[in-house]
């Protein structure tokens, strides 16, 4: 199970890269919107070749689709607005300040659902540790993004 933690400090990682990337092509195509459609074609051809490679790469069955809470398509819309984040503001303020807010954002929020057991996760409680990490990440990317 610990390469599990490897695979996602390498994702983490590709997220700050990412954003200078998706920053660069930005600039330099006419429109962020066409730049957008770029990555998006991108990510798809990624997940589509490791799909197939891998042989776990299925359509939803019709029952699947109906089981679905209705809000769990949404996800991809979500990382849409990420990426176009990127283009519009990851160059502008930095690479530290936007992913650490970006990172920072994301811990608070899981704090959150997990603490309500919000969209699909299980309920972890919001004690004192995982608050003061939370305030500890809010404080620690108030100083990179300050100075």
């Amino acid at each position: 199970m610990w390469y599990l933690y490897g695979f996602v400090l390498m994702a983490g990682i590709a997220n700050a890269v990412q954003a200078g990337l998706n920053g660069a092509l930005s600039k330099g195509l006419a429109q962020s919107l066409t730049a957008g459609l770029v990555v998006a074609a991108g990510t798809a051809t990624c997940i589509l070749t490791i799909g197939l490679i891998s042989g776990h790469l299925t359509w939803p069955t019709a029952d699947q689709v109906s089981h679905m809470p209705w809000w769990a398509w949404f996800g991809g819309v979500l990382g849409g607005g990420i990426i176009l984040a990127q283009f519009v503001v990851a160059q502008k303020i930095g690479a530290a300040p936007f992913l650490g807010l970006l990172v920072t954002a994301g811990v608070v929020t899981s704090v959150v659902l997990d603490h309500f057991g919000l969209i699909g996760f299980e309920q972890h409680t919001a004690n004192g540790w995982r608050l003061g990490g939370g305030l500890l990440m809010i404080v620690g990317v108030t100083l990179v993004a300050v100075f």
